[in-house]
């Protein structure tokens, strides 16, 4: 056995350093100095006697055993946080830190409500939240950067454990006054795909919309260029198209002083899934039921 062997901080600097791909990004993300990084992957390159990294003045290019490594050492730095959560999953339930990832469509519309009393009644929980749409999510899941995921479902997530939170319908927004507003209920041959607009690549929701419409030939056609659901919202009050909103966006006022209508989609397919997933087998999984009972409750 080496009696030399790489560190967990040196592995973070360098798992840093290939998701950045420049290393002030990455220092910024681990909370050091470039310097303190810069050196603590030399050392590492030093300690294993190779080269992990090329370096230039603009680019950071790994060697192909540089890329090995990186792929060991997120398996490395997981097994390290499943050993934490163990040791935490002992103490007192939902105390101490736990990091949660939101999607986007979810974290406006359901966190204001949530985390207020959450912190009421499990103060000594240490809640820290990331908003990321549902791919950079599910990949921070998958690497340990998060504990657990909120996000909507059906979505591709890898062997994953989880608990259901609600049911959320999904609806066509409009401008007011449009000479095909429907009366009551939107039939998914109403809409037109040359008006529709989605949210661009990575988020769930673009998927879920296109499901619910049932109808494979707007995928191609359809006009993506939203970031957010806030502004598809400000482009449909603009008369620039249409959209689909969750009940949840729309309980939560997202229509307030625009003169945006929205009716209920009459689809197979119209409602998507909230869900808390965590890694499959981790020692936390009764935290996490635990916490999804409290997301329920809100």
């Amino acid at each position: 056995m080496s009696t030399y062997l790489p560190t967990i901080k040196q592995l973070q600097y360098l798992v840093a350093l290939h998701e950045h791909g420049h290393f002030g990004r990455a220092a910024e993300a681990s909370f050091v100095s470039q310097s303190t990084l810069s050196a603590g992957i030399r050392e590492l390159e030093s300690l294993l006697g190779v080269t992990l990294v090329e370096r230039s003045r603009r680019v950071v290019r790994f060697t192909p055993l540089g890329n090995q490594v990186v792929a060991k050492a997120h398996r490395l730095l997981r097994e390290a946080e499943e050993l934490s959560d163990l040791v935490q999953a002992s103490g007192k339930p939902l105390s101490g830190e736990l990091r949660m990832s939101v999607i986007p469509t979810i974290a406006p519309f359901l966190l204001p409500k949530m985390l207020p009393r959450l912190r009421q009644e499990r103060p000594q929980l240490k809640l820290f939240l990331r908003e990321e749409t549902s791919d950079a999510a599910v990949e921070s899941l998958n690497h340990g950067r998060v504990d657990c995921v909120l996000l909507a479902l059906p979505f591709a997530t890898g062997e994953v454990d989880y608990e259901h939170i609600a049911d959320d319908r999904l609806f066509i927004a409009f401008p007011e006054n449009d000479p095909r507003d429907p009366p009551d209920i939107v039939q998914p041959e109403m809409i037109d795909q040359g008006r529709l607009l989605l949210l661009e690549d990575g988020h769930c929701m673009k998927e879920h919309a296109l499901a619910a419409c049932n109808r494979p030939e707007m995928r191609a056609s359809a006009t993506m260029i939203g970031t957010s659901l806030h502004t598809l919202v400000q482009m449909v009050d603009n008369g620039l198209g249409l959209t689909m909103l969750p009940e949840m966006a729309l309980d939560a006022g997202i229509l307030k002083n625009t003169k945006v209508v929205a009716r209920p989609l009459n689809s197979e397919n119209a409602s998507r899934e909230i869900a808390l997933i965590w890694r499959k087998n981790s020692p936390r999984a009764d935290e996490f039921r635990l916490l999804a009972e409290e997301l329920r409750a809100g």
